[in-house]
Parts: structure tokens; C-alpha cells; sequence
């Protein structure tokens, strides 16, 4: 087995390894203070990392004031320019979103957020221990997972909540179903940590266990459980838009009325959850396609 596999054996299954492979990305905050409340329910609930997109106003001493004891996570924030340059290296994209939208994602709870996450993080640490070649040129066996929220007054934008594989909807009032964007941090955060918990602890009853009493489960093929690693997120917009180019290039797109045809294509790479293999496919497919 790797040293460098994120599970190792003398390391494994504690909730430090999974929460870490965790970013909370706030999109586009008005106010400071709501960075320093998300910084505060962040280190509540164990997530220590913490990229502010494009913020309106910079972090301040509200924000500090904010974050009590989460003020280390703002010491520590990124700050990035663009929402695509905070995920580009991120395998697995979720977005908090009150209500559907325009082309729309799946939707999850937040638990069935956490169990897509851990299951996902479980495989690419499966994946690290693998010799083979094959993994030779993929990127670090380590997951980077993207949690976004939204501005307080308007949430994310169609064309951001595209970028996620999952859409995230808590459980509230449908008359008001909207949370101020810490509060949202705070519940989502809280699912997270609390199935942490319990995943952790039945990994480990589960590795105590003979194979004789361990009961059989049903195989679903999930994301997380194909052979090679998953694409990231700057993989699949590169595809997006080689595939959209092409389209252009032999006639069937109109490059000035494009309309939902890239959404709708990185919605298609989604739903097929590629992995570096098959990137590389149809890569190559595109480029000769192209050339011909």
C-alpha cells in the first residue's frame, strides 16, 4: 500500500481525512460578516478549508469578529478571482440551491450529499493503492470536493450552478425556503460532520467483522466506483468547449446562438462521469475530428 494514500492503514477512517478533502467556496459575499459566520460554522463542524470567489468587499475586522474561533480559516482563505478557477482541480462539484433551475442536477439532501462525498473519497483512496501504470499520469489520489454557495441576495447564477454535479436542497418552510448563507454553511456543514461520524464508526465495526458475518450489499455503479480516477472540473469545461468548438467548426452549432448548448454538454460529461481514461478518448477523438 502507498504511504501516500489518503486512507492508510495506521491512519484510517478518521474524520480529519475525510473533512479535509472538503472546500466550502462562497461565491460573490456582500458582506464580510457573513464570511467570518461561515468561517465560524465551518470550524464548528470540522471543515477547515475556506475560497471566497470575487468577494464584493474584502475580509475585515467583521468578518474576524464574526468568525470567533474559525478566525484561523480566515487567515487561511483563498481568495480566487473566478469560481472556475477555485474548482478547476476539483474531481466532484456540489451546490446549495433552494430551488430548481434552468437545466438542473441532480438534487440531494444534505446526507445524501455527505454519503456521495465519503463513498467517493473511499474509492479514491482505494484507487492510491493501486500499482498499476495506468494511474501513473492522474492527478494527486487525493479528492478535492467544492461545497458552493451563493450571493445573499440572488444564491448562484444558473451558469454557476451548471458547474456542479449535485444540487444541494435543505429541508425548509416552502412558503420561505431561503437561508442567509452562513445559516446554509452551518446546516450543510452540520449533515456533513454528523454522517462523518457515523461513517467512520461503521468502516470500522465493518473492518472488525469476519468476511462469514459481513452482509452483502447491492452493487450500484456510482461515480466514485468506476477503475481510473475521476475527470476534474477544469477537464470537463475543456471538453465542453473542444466538443462545442467542433460543433461549430462542421456546421451544427451557430457560434452567436449557442444558447444552453455548452450547459447542456457539461451536463451530458456529468451525467457520464468520465474518468481519466475516458477523457483522454474522447480528447483524442475530438482532435482528430477536428483535424479531418
Amino acid at each position: 500500500m502507498s504511504n501516500d494514500a489518503l486512507l492508510s492503514t495506521e491512519h484510517a477512517r478518521t474524520v480529519n481525512n475525510y473533512l479535509n478533502c472538503l472546500q466550502v467556496v462562497m461565491v460573490n459575499t456582500t458582506l464580510p460578516a457573513n464570511i467570518g459566520s461561515a468561517a465560524r460554522a465551518m470550524h464548528t463542524m470540522g471543515l477547515s478549508r475556506l475560497t471566497v470567489v470575487d468577494p464584493k468587499l474584502p475580509i475585515d475586522d467583521t468578518s474576524v469578529s464574526h468568525a470567533a474561533g474559525g478566525s484561523d480559516l480566515l487567515s487561511a482563505a483563498v481568495i480566487a478571482p473566478t469560481l472556475e478557477a477555485s474548482i478547476s482541480d476539483c474531481q466532484l462539484v456540489f451546490a446549495a440551491s433552494s430551488r430548481s433551475r434552468h437545466l438542473p442536477r441532480p438534487v440531494v439532501t444534505p446526507t445524501q450529499a455527505a454519503k456521495i462525498m465519503f463513498d467517493f473519497i473511499d474509492a479514491q483512496a482505494a484507487l492510491s493503492t493501486d500499482d498499476s501504470d495506468t494511474l501513473s499520469a492522474a492527478p494527486s489520489c487525493k479528492p478535492n470536493i467544492a461545497i458552493l454557495f451563493g450571493r445573499e441576495d440572488r444564491g448562484l447564477t444558473n451558469e454557476e450552478l451548471a458547474y456542479a454535479d449535485y444540487h444541494i436542497q435543505i429541508d425548509a418552510n416552502p412558503a420561505y425556503p431561503v437561508l442567509n448563507v452562513a445559516s446554509a454553511v452551518q446546516v450543510i456543514a452540520s449533515f456533513i460532520f454528523a454522517y462523518a461520524q457515523t461513517h467512520v464508526q461503521t468502516a470500522d465495526d465493518l473492518n472488525t467483522e469476519s468476511d462469514d458475518t459481513t452482509q452483502p450489499t447491492l452493487d450500484v455503479r456510482l461515480r466514485q466506483q468506476w477503475d481510473e480516477p475521476a475527470i476534474t472540473q477544469q477537464q470537463l469545461q475543456q471538453l465542453t468547449q473542444r466538443a462545442t468548438d467542433l460543433m461549430i467548426n462542421r456546421g451544427l452549432a451557430n457560434s452567436e446562438h449557442l444558447k444552453s448548448l455548452p450547459s447542456r454538454l457539461s451536463r451530458l460529461g456529468s451525467r457520464l462521469q468520465l474518468d481519466q481514461k475516458e477523457y483522454q478518448l474522447l480528447s483524442a477523438l475530438i482532435a482528430k475530428l477536428s483535424k479531418d
